[in-house]
């Protein structure tokens, strides 16, 4: 998953911080994060990471359970929610959301998108499946950032948004923020649905 930095100021480029926005989601959901993210988690500033005031509650909330718990309790209620054998409490796969089961249409849906804009997951790196929220945050981080303006350009991220993340978001974050076992990931999940939110916003004023 990216490496990119955490995000750390509200001047920040508008476009690099959207990016890194969703680099920082795509590491927090796709694994217990490591110290040293946490670590820059707890000294981060609390103004919201990407322009609009509507993140700025939800991104301070973030900053504040980072900063009150710690490592090992974030890793064990990542795995509470997320992780352990057979069904997790907490599904991030969009095809859950979308047609209440894994591997179904709207996974085949979206590797079909991914091969046309040249994209494809390495197995290697990452077992689960491309409808991994933190896959597709991975895609929109490059969307905004790539080299490739035939694939990363303001239309390819309106539509992959529109298409494979706004229509199952708020669905994961409600699993999320309603689970009694979630702080750390219902304070991410709060600032997830914010950002979201945001991003539609912008998209819509595109069309």
């Amino acid at each position: 998953m990216t490496t990119d930095p955490l995000p750390t100021s509200s001047a920040l480029d508008e476009e690099t911080a959207r990016a890194e926005v969703y680099g920082l989601l795509s590491q927090l959901y796709y694994a217990p994060p490591p110290a040293e993210l946490l670590a820059a988690l707890r000294v981060a500033v609390t103004d919201a990471p990407a322009q609009g005031a509507f993140l700025e509650e939800p991104w301070r909330d973030v900053v504040a359970a980072a900063r009150d718990m710690p490592d090992r309790a974030v890793a064990d209620e990542y795995d509470a929610l997320f992780g352990g054998v057979g069904k997790p409490e907490v599904y991030l796969f969009a095809s859950h959301y979308l047609s209440g089961f894994l591997n179904e249409k709207p996974l085949a849906r979206l590797r079909t998108a991914l091969a046309e804009m040249g994209l494809g997951r390495d197995e290697a790196t990452m077992p689960e499946t491309e409808d991994h929220i933190a896959y597709l945050c991975e895609v929109m981080r490059y969307l905004i950032a790539g080299d490739d303006m035939a694939v990363a350009n303001l239309t390819k991220q309106r539509e992959f948004f529109g298409e494979y993340l706004q229509p199952w978001a708020n669905g994961l974050c409600d699993a999320i923020s309603g689970h009694p076992k979630a702080r750390f990931y219902k304070a991410l999940a709060e600032f997830t649905r914010a950002f979201v939110s945001v991003e539609a916003q912008g998209f819509d004023m595109l069309a």
